[in-house]
């Protein structure tokens, strides 16, 4: 049996078919299995993963329709079966999908906007659930095609080469971190596309609550996050003004996931590296706002929700609309008035379970 994976959303969604791909292997030890996937980091952290036949990389933005047919069209009748990973409710992947011409194309039945971005152009389908967590959703994708109930779900997964953990072991030395050290990772930013940057906490309140981690625990600071993250990393290390804050600086997602290995506990927003953080089973506590929580909670580690569970949250559902906000007092209010104060008080209960 041939099976091709499709990718193409973001770094953490595809993280979160991990799981799946896991279970996939094991009931089909002989298939090929291979994923298709559209951005760079999405490509590093499956490209050392056993469980996949082939990894293939194609940036559909950046090529444009004329490549990116011709692409697609090689790939056509060549796989038994495709796979679109929850969540990808756009036109575009379900268009990929069809003209690949798998026999059988799984996908899931969205409950918003599913005519409009032509998901019956899929043929084997699940329903959606808004209290299902995305792995599960993946698995059941899963399980329709494997025609059985799967069982104990495991946690996401990153390999790392030798190198990568090499690259770790001395940047951390070179850092002069000790087994002792407290160190708590942040990721201050998140996507931006469809409006998303609105997910973020504010720069001035990761400046105050990393006065007071530092205050309070004796803790060593790591500022995590991408390349179009630079200014605003800074602007928090800057703000903070302590030596025991650092930007972490590395060449590739793989490198910044492993020394994030060593972090005690890792505070960020809802992005790509709070999965990561949740493969690498760190102590995560996460910063949400509108989106649902249900959907993209740290899975299979220990975690804390830092929310304000607003009576209107979540709003963020799964469309390719860009993220609004239909309150009239407060735009955003749920991440916009969700204090420093209130935070650490979350943390300080969250920690004192992490040292005891």
């Amino acid at each position: 049996m041939k099976i091709l994976i499709l990718a193409l959303s973001g770094i953490g969604d595809a993280l979160m078919f991990s799981p799946a791909l896991k279970l996939l292997r094991s009931s089909l030890p002989s298939a090929q299995i291979d994923m298709l996937v559209m951005f760079n980091g999405a490509k590093d952290i499956y490209q050392n993963n056993p469980h996949l036949t082939n990894l293939i990389h194609f940036n559909f933005l950046k090529e444009g329709v004329v490549k990116s047919l011709r692409f697609v069209f090689r790939l056509m009748n060549q796989y038994d079966a495709t796979i679109n990973v929850y969540p990808s409710n756009r036109k575009e992947y379900n268009i990929i999908s069809f003209l690949i011409a798998a026999k059988k194309r799984y996908a899931v039945r969205y409950k918003r906007m599913f005519n409009q971005n032509l998901g019956w152009l899929n043929n084997a389908m699940i329903d959606e659930n808004d209290e299902t967590h995305n792995v599960e959703t993946n698995v059941k994708m899963i399980e329709k095609l494997l025609g059985q109930k799967l069982n104990n779900i495991p946690p996401m997964e990153i390999f790392f080469s030798d190198d990568e953990e090499v690259f770790a072991k001395k940047y951390l030395e070179d850092l002069e971190i000790s087994d002792k050290d407290f160190v708590i990772g942040i990721h201050p930013g998140c996507a931006t596309l469809k409006n998303h940057i609105k997910r973020r906490w504010e720069p001035e309140k990761f400046i105050g609550i990393s006065k007071k981690l530092i205050s309070e625990y004796d803790s060593k600071i790591f500022l995590f996050g991408g390349v179009e993250e630079e200014e605003l990393k800074t602007k928090i290390f800057e703000g903070i003004n302590s030596n025991r804050v650092h930007i972490i600086k590395t060449s590739t997602l793989l490198q910044s996931s492993a020394v994030m290995k060593r972090c005690n506990l890792f505070l960020t927003n809802d992005s790509a590296l709070m999965h990561i953080a949740s493969a690498l089973k760190l102590n995560v506590a996460a910063l949400i706002g509108p989106t649902n929580v249900y959907y993209i909670h740290p899975w299979r580690t220990n975690y804390e929700i830092i929310s304000l569970n607003l009576d209107c949250s979540p709003c963020f559902f799964y469309s390719p609309k860009p993220l609004s906000c239909s309150r009239e007092d407060v735009q955003f209010k749920c991440i916009k008035e969700l204090s420093v104060d209130f935070a650490f008080g979350k943390l300080n209960n969250f920690i004192s379970k992490i040292k005891n």
